[in-house]
């Protein structure tokens, strides 16, 4: 299990996915592989790409339009329970996770796809995680029962 030490806390989760994506491309460049997608399915993964940056960006927007702190190390300031945050307890990540998969689609390299996987993995299991439990010590009963109430992914 990934704990809370596990990575430094300057490696934010857009930088962590920066980091995976410049991977995968270089892996792809470096060591070039049969595609296991063919061109015209890698190009679909524009749409995962897409809707993902869109999600995030929103679910950024609506962060800052509650004047809550976004800083995944920061201490929570204020509970977003409505807009993307009533069908997910995590869009900011959910919306990286779909880019990560859709770059990996656009790659179409084994290797891109095992990155993606491992990006959500570690969100998951390292940030996701640390987070609840910041979140649960702040809010208490009002984090509790939004938790029951909304899926951590969708």
């Amino acid at each position: 299990m990934i704990t809370s030490n596990a990575f430094p806390r300057n490696l934010l989760p857009p930088v962590l996915l920066l980091v995976v994506v410049a991977v995968m491309w270089l892996t792809h460049a470096l060591l070039p592989r049969a595609s296991v997608l063919p061109a015209p399915v890698r190009l679909s993964g524009l749409l995962p790409l897409a809707a993902g940056v869109a999600v995030a960006i929103a679910a950024r927007a609506q962060f800052a339009r509650a004047a809550t702190e976004i800083n995944t190390f920061a201490e929570p300031t204020r509970l977003v329970t409505d807009g993307l945050f009533r069908w997910s307890r995590n869009p900011m990540y959910l919306g990286m996770g779909l880019a990560a998969v859709g770059m990996s689609m656009l790659s179409g390299a084994a290797t891109s796809f095992l990155l993606a996987a491992v990006f959500v993995a570690v969100v998951d299991r390292w940030y996701i995680a640390f987070e609840e439990r910041r979140m649960r010590a702040r809010f208490g009963v009002a984090y509790e029962t939004y938790a029951r109430s909304t899926r951590r992914w969708v």
